[in-house]
This record gives C-alpha cells, sequence and structure tokens, in this order.
C-alpha cells in the first residue's frame, strides 16, 4: 500500500467521474463504504490485497480500512458511507472485512438515486440507505479479491505473475527462479492466501481481463494476453467469475463522459 494517507471525514454519498488509469490515493474514513462502478471498472487496493469492481458488482470497504482506487475505462464511480450507527442497528454484523458483493438490480437502483444530483429530504435519504444495506446485507460474497503475500518468497513468485499474467509457468519453475521449493511454495498458497497456486493465478488472469474489456480489447487478443489456451477457455472462466460471457460484459459498458 501507498504511504500517502488522508482521512475523508463522512462525505456525502456522491459520484464521481474517473478517467482511464486515474487514482485516488490510500486514505481511510470513520464509516464504512459502499463503492459501486455504475460503468467502467475499479479496483480497490487495500493491506489484504486488491478487488475489482465491474459494473455488476460493488466493494464494502469497513471503517478506518485504509485503501485506495484505480479506475480502468471511463468510470461512474458512486459512493455510499454507511455510518457506524446504520452497521450497529443491523440485526447480523456487517462484514468486517474488505468484500466483493454482486448488484441486485434494486440495490443498482437505489444507489444510483443515493448519488444523483435530485434532491431528497433527509427521511428518504434515510430510508433508502437502509434499503441498500440491508440489500448488501443479503447479497452474496463474489470472488473478486486477489490477496497478496508477506512471505517474501511468495512475493516474489506473485510479482513475476503481475508482471506476465500470460506465463504459464509452474509453480515448479517459479519456485527455481526465486529459490523456494514447489512444497514450500504451494503450502504458503494455502497458508497465507488461503487458495491454491491455480486459483490464485486464475484471479489475476480474470482481474487482468476486466481491464483489458474496460480498455476496448478483443476477447481473442484477451485470452491470449492473460494466457488462456483458447478464447473458449477464458469465456468459461469469466462466465463463471462473472455471471456473463465477457463479450456480453464488453457490451454492457456504457461509455461516459
Amino acid at each position: 500500500m501507498p504511504e500517502t494517507r488522508r482521512l475523508w471525514l463522512s462525505p456525502p454519498a456522491k459520484s464521481r467521474l474517473l478517467g482511464h488509469g486515474e487514482r485516488i490515493p490510500s486514505h481511510h474514513h470513520p464509516d464504512g463504504q459502499l463503492v459501486y462502478a455504475a460503468s467502467g471498472v475499479l479496483t480497490v487496493g487495500t493491506a489484504q490485497g486488491s478487488y475489482i469492481a465491474p459494473a455488476t458488482r460493488a466493494v464494502w470497504t469497513p471503517a478506518w480500512n485504509e485503501h485506495d482506487h484505480r479506475a480502468y475505462g471511463i468510470t461512474d464511480m458512486r459512493v455510499l458511507p454507511v455510518p457506524a450507527s446504520v452497521v450497529a442497528g443491523m440485526p447480523a454484523p456487517l462484514p468486517a472485512r474488505p468484500v466483493v458483493i454482486a448488484v441486485s438490480a434494486l440495490l443498482r437502483e437505489v444507489l444510483l438515486a443515493l448519488t444523483d444530483a435530485r434532491p431528497r429530504t433527509a427521511a428518504v435519504r434515510g430510508y433508502l440507505l437502509h434499503v441498500a444495506v440491508a440489500e448488501f446485507a443479503d447479497a452474496p460474497e463474489e470472488p473478486l479479491h486477489l490477496p497478496e503475500p508477506r512471505d517474501d518468497r511468495l512475493r516474489a513468485v506473485t510479482a513475476l505473475l503481475h508482471s506476465d499474467p500470460a506465463s504459464n509457468a509452474s509453480l515448479t519453475q517459479l519456485g527455481k527462479a526465486v529459490g523456494a521449493s514447489e512444497r514450500t511454495l504451494s503450502r504458503l498458497f494455502h497458508d497465507e492466501l488461503g487458495m491454491s497456486f491455480r486459483q490464485w493465478r486464475t484471479q489475476l488472469r480474470l482481474h487482468d481481463a476486466l481491464v483489458r474489456l474496460a480498455d476496448g480489447q478483443q476477447v481473442s487478443d484477451i485470452a491470449v494476453a492473460c494466457g488462456w489456451a483458447n478464447p473458449t477457455s477464458l469465456i468459461a472462466a469469466f462466465s463463471s467469475a462473472i455471471g456473463q460471457t465477457p463479450a456480453r460484459y464488453q457490451s454492457g459498458l456504457r461509455r461516459v463522459g
């Protein structure tokens, strides 16, 4: 995480248009926060790793959690602070760590309503906020988290993969490059990151594919750039994680600005 820190003090719900590659530096705030990209793709970087939100997902960051944002494609970012009083009033606890959630049709419309320019009374805004939080609490968590390791050996391996997501090097080959055994690295992936080497590399490739789709690249080119054997393999992995094909997802990206 970058060293730059700022404190955002209970900002109102709002929208912000970000250009491709634009970054909001690391900061934290006293309220929880739902962040939704109405268009484009948004990543949220935290000490726990990175979370990616295409237009069908949102990212929850709890209060005081240090994080930054980066946009891919022209991104219409919608920000909904969730005060501690609302969190405390929920029947079940909200996640104490960042998560990616699926955005239902109702949650999307409420998020857009709370962050548009139309004036609304405090009572209406309060009602909509509680609807949004209730929908969030009921939403399934999505596997769009790319955890980052602490162990130096594992960090060296993931750095190699970040630099070349298309690499099909085996864990044994990567281990030789960083001076660690395949067995040790496999254990570290499970113990530190909670997933296998293959699962982590698939997550990395999905993140890269979402960024490339937002950039307007062709599915066939993305498959090659991200290391899938063919476009069919990319389509299967993407559809399983995102719920639609890459082509359909890309066609639904609304360019704004």
